[in-house]
């Protein structure tokens, strides 16, 4: 009995000892996975964490807004005599039956401009509600706004200070129906110096066009007693520069986009790499890639387009493709 008892005994120690191994590896195995799993995640976060960074490092310059207009001579015509800008550049495509006129107040390679776009046999648009305005800065408002008037355009505001503020400002029309801000302001190397855009959620906006397109938050203003919030958004300070304006109206958040404005153009010095971010940023906040990152059949040039979160759409340039197109 004893003998069977002792054969029994070391059976259960065997099978004891084997459960346990079975266990032990089992164990080894699970931490293994969990190690490998935490090694897979932390090298992707890093090269993400790397390629946000891109946008801050890259070499991003406003240079151009395209918007339709229902009669190019005429716009273009209104522009240089009213607003001062000069035609850079003009040129037919024929064969999409459209043509495109560039005006400015300096050359194209150091100045934000606006890229006017006939569509043949279109005469009207619909400007919708999320768009603003465009602005203009000038040394005499009042002086303006005459030339303005004497040359038929459409005075909406006559020039004063601005609510809640000591700007001195006006705004008038173009033929289109685009409304154009002018801003009281001392000499600026950019009179061409705002884009506004309205948005459903601005502090998600904010975050889009910082962490997507590098700009950065050079103010923001609260003005409750008339229920709206501005940021604005560039790569330089105000006076400097071009900046876009985003307003928040309380308790709306969706707007009409119409058929007239078409987007904002930036020059970027690789249109991949700006284009992976676009997509990190995109799963994150909402919008989405249009165009992927690649050249313009026939043209050449390397762009990648998307849309924020609120439908706005951007287009990126790349920098040295730009400058041939100039040339």
């Amino acid at each position: 009995m004893n003998e069977i008892a002792s054969a029994s005994m070391l059976r259960l120690c065997q099978c004891f000892m084997w459960i346990c191994n079975v266990h032990f590896v089992s164990m080894i195995a699970a931490d293994s996975r969990f190690v490998f799993r935490n090694m897979a995640e932390a090298s992707a976060v890093a090269p993400n964490a790397d390629l946000l960074e891109w946008p801050k490092k890259d070499n991003r310059r406003f240079l151009h807004v395209v918007y339709r207009v229902g009669d190019l001579d005429r716009t273009i015509a209104f522009y240089t005599e009213c607003f001062g800008m000069k035609l850079l550049r003009k040129r037919d495509v024929p064969e999409e039956k459209y043509s495109n006129a560039f005006l400015g107040f300096g050359p194209e390679t150091s100045n934000f401009v606006v890229e006017l776009t006939y569509n043949y046999g279109v005469s009207s648009y619909d400007i919708g509600t999320g768009f603003g305005h465009f602005a203009i800065s000038t040394q005499d408002v009042s002086k303006l706004v005459e030339s303005v008037r004497a040359k038929g355009g459409n005075v909406t505001r006559e020039p004063g200070p601005v609510k809640g503020g000591g700007s001195v400002i006006a705004f008038v029309k173009d033929p289109d129906g685009y409304t154009f801000e002018l801003i009281q302001r001392g000499p600026t190397p950019e009179p061409f110096c705002q884009v506004m855009l309205r948005v459903g959620d601005l502090d998600r906006a904010i975050k889009f066009y910082e962490k997507a397109l590098g700009m950065r938050l050079l103010r923001k203003i609260e003005r409750p007693e008339y229920k709206y919030t501005i940021g604005m958004m560039g790569y330089a300070e105000e006076y400097e520069s071009i900046v876009l304006e985003l307003t928040y109206n309380y308790d709306v958040t969706e707007y009409t986009k119409g058929n007239a404005y078409a987007q904002i153009a930036i020059g970027t010095d690789d249109v991949y790499k700006s284009g992976e971010v676009i997509k990190i940023v995109n799963q994150e906040l909402g919008g989405k890639i249009t165009r992927e990152a690649g050249p313009l059949p026939g043209l050449g040039t390397k762009i990648v387009s998307f849309l924020d979160p609120d439908g706005w759409k951007t287009v990126l340039v790349d920098n040295k493709d730009f400058l041939k197109e100039l040339e």
